[in-house]
């Protein structure tokens, strides 16, 4: 597997709404899109520090990963994920890590936020941290 860099932190809020200014006012970084996935069933906001990008997910639905995540977490966000970026793609990533006794949350590459396709693999294999795999199928 071939990772480039650290593509994203995904941080789980209870609203965009008040989550936004915090990063804006407080930390200084400046909200570049909001986009709603809605077959994740998720709202996101995204701020660049560097290379790396934070994205912000407020769930749209109660029965979503994010709403679960922060019901799991005593009604409050937090840190949900990290995300990889691969080079050699994402399929083949999974192939990768499969291969290597790796439990896959999904077996295939879907379409996520910003156009990327992207896929988890299962916290259960990776030390406790849900882990997303992601490439910019634009950029190859």
């Amino acid at each position: 597997m071939n990772i480039s860099h650290i593509e994203h932190v995904g941080i789980a809020v209870t609203s965009l709404e008040e989550a936004i200014p915090f990063y804006e006012n407080v930390l200084g970084v400046k909200c570049f899109a909001i986009e709603e996935v809605a077959d994740q069933k998720v709202k996101t906001a995204f701020f660049k520090v560097g290379q790396t990008k934070i994205e912000l997910l407020e769930a749209t639905a109660e029965d979503s990963a994010i709403a679960k995540y922060i019901a799991s977490n005593g009604g409050r966000g937090g840190i949900q994920h990290i995300a990889f970026a691969v080079e050699d793609g994402v399929a083949n990533a999974l192939a990768e890590a499969e291969g290597k006794g790796v439990r896959l949350i999904d077996k295939a590459p879907r379409k996520g936020a910003e156009g990327l396709n992207i896929a988890f693999l299962h916290p259960k294999s990776t030390c406790g941290a849900l882990v997303e795999l992601c490439e910019d199928p634009n950029k190859k």
